[in-house]
């Protein structure tokens, strides 16, 4: 087994509470205020996808969760990468999300009404 200076595998769990934090603070408040029902200012021309793309941000932060928790915690090897790997489920499942969403504005912009065709 590895040992780093000053803690386990996993080394010091500072790192990991920081990194949480800020993770908390720039990734949580604008998915939770978009899913009840406020819209940031720069986001507001592109509607259609809003809710996919909260769901997305959220799948990211639980990558986050899954990540840090276990390394704070100092679990065993093992389950740090049990762990890990249920958090590659979440990036694909943020990378659908997010792909969807980007899918349903483009689909709602190109939904103008359109003059038939003379031919």
């Amino acid at each position: 087994m590895i040992a780093y200076e000053g803690g386990g595998v996993n080394g010091n769990p500072l790192y990991h509470w920081i990194a949480l934090a800020v993770s908390t603070v720039l990734m949580l408040p604008v998915p939770v205020a978009i899913l009840a029902g406020w819209t940031p200012p720069w986001m507001r021309k592109r509607q259609a996808g809003m809710r996919l793309r909260a769901y997305g941000i959220l799948c990211i932060y639980a990558l986050m969760l899954v990540n840090g928790i276990p390394r704070i915690a100092d679990a065993s090897f093992e389950t740090v990468m049990l762990w890990t790997n249920v958090g590659f489920g979440f990036t694909a499942t943020a990378a659908v999300l997010l792909l969807l969403s980007a899918r349903k504005d483009s689909g709602a912009r190109t939904a103008d009404p359109v003059e038939p065709r003379e031919g």
